[in-house]
């Protein structure tokens, strides 16, 4: 069964060439490899062009989706391997990933990805990031470009790569897969290996990433959800006990915060066995936490943006107008008579006071925004 592999890359120099390596060693070699950079100005293409071997580089200057794309038109097979750099591969993952479609209808392989990491802060925060072997449900894993095989008619059926998503455009396509009831088969023996980010600062910006990609989808997985839930929860009871004062409300937060931090700690300690992830577990939670609100709450309005900012022009236009048309529209509403005092500011020039005008401002200004979100939730878009 003859086989291309492609990727993308971009600035990879520290990374490509481990890539490289472990794809120079399978135990299966791809009839064809091509590598979509997309105009790096390191020395990527440099090493890349140092490999013995038929290495096919192109140059797509645009994000994976487009790069990856424009790979996969220039394969000359219908199989299709796919892996990232950043990756390490299996000696026998080419072998491994490509054997599920000995039967014809297997439309994709969703191969296993495990983490290689460094340090104890890396080894941390890989069960936040990857499936973890007691976790794996072979039945609704989707492949991720990381590890993944498809025939080139599927991709095409599942209207390729999506190139106005950058941050989890394979997660998309995925989905996109799904809806086209494309076969997807589990090859656990597929194995890649990830490096892990190396500190804080790079672990929150793929979280942020992702959680922002998922949004501008409007793609909102049951886990991201539960964090808003938990956090709004906490939120309420801070503002209760603000408003209150009471020592009951205050001892219920200290508890749940500890309850959250040793909970944090107790599902994912297995996996570092280390006494040191007490420390670094609590730490990538609530780092993880705070990305995913923010890149979600980002994604939702960066879409919308344009449409918000026009809104807000065409609600102070018929605002204005309305202003300046009260006289008339008051003997409608019929306001109590109050004193003159009472009437300040440029209210006085149209004859209604202060907080009537605040009123007015609340409903044309904030309720057009609260219907729009609404709306935007019903639809999911």
């Amino acid at each position: 069964m003859k086989v291309s592999f492609i990727a993308t890359v971009y600035n990879e120099e520290a990374s490509i060439k481990a890539l490289l390596d472990s794809l120079m060693k399978q135990s299966q070699m791809p009839a064809e490899i091509i590598i979509s950079d997309g105009g790096s100005t390191d020395r990527t293409v440099g090493i890349i062009k140092a490999y013995p071997g038929k290495i096919k580089i192109i140059i797509k200057k645009g994000n994976r989706s487009v790069g990856r794309n424009e790979a996969i038109r220039k394969t000359t097979n219908e199989i299709i391997v796919c892996s990232d750099s950043g990756c390490i591969l299996d000696k026998n993952w080419v072998k491994n990933i490509i054997e599920p479609f000995s039967d014809p209808k297997t439309d994709v392989v969703a191969g296993y990805y495990v983490g290689k990491p460094n340090s104890v802060f890396e080894k941390c925060l890989i069960p936040y990031v990857l499936v973890m072997p007691d976790k794996i449900d072979a039945n609704s894993f989707l492949p991720a470009s990381r590890s993944m095989a498809f025939r080139k008619s599927t991709w095409k059926n599942a209207g390729k790569f999506p190139k106005e998503f950058n941050n989890n455009e394979d997660y998309v396509f995925a989905k996109n897969l799904m809806k086209i009831n494309a076969k997807i088969v589990f090859e656990k023996k597929a194995i890649v290996y990830w490096r892990p980010r190396s500190n804080i600062k790079n672990a929150f910006t793929m979280f942020y990433r992702f959680a922002k990609g998922d949004s501008e989808s409007r793609i909102f997985r049951p886990k991201v959800i539960l964090i808003f839930a938990r956090y709004i929860a906490f939120l309420i009871f801070t503002v209760s006990f603000l408003i209150f004062k009471s020592y009951i409300i205050l001892n219920t937060l200290y508890l749940i915060l500890a309850f959250y931090i040793l909970w944090s700690i107790a599902k994912n300690y297995k996996y570092v066995k280390d006494a040191r992830a007490i420390v670094f577990l609590p730490l990538i939670q609530f780092v993880s936490d705070t990305a995913v609100i923010a890149g979600t709450v980002i994604g939702l309005l960066t879409q919308k943006l344009k449409i918000l900012i026009e809104g807000l022009f065409y609600i102070t236009i018929v605002y204005s107008i309305i202003l300046l048309n009260f006289r008339h529209l008051r003997s409608l509403f019929s306001p109590p008579k109050i004193n003159q005092s009472e009437i300040v500011g440029y209210a006085q020039y149209f004859g209604y006071p202060l907080y009537f005008e605040t009123i007015i401002l609340f409903i044309f200004i904030f309720t057009p925004i609260l219907v729009f979100f609404v709306l935007s939730k019903m639809k999911k878009i």
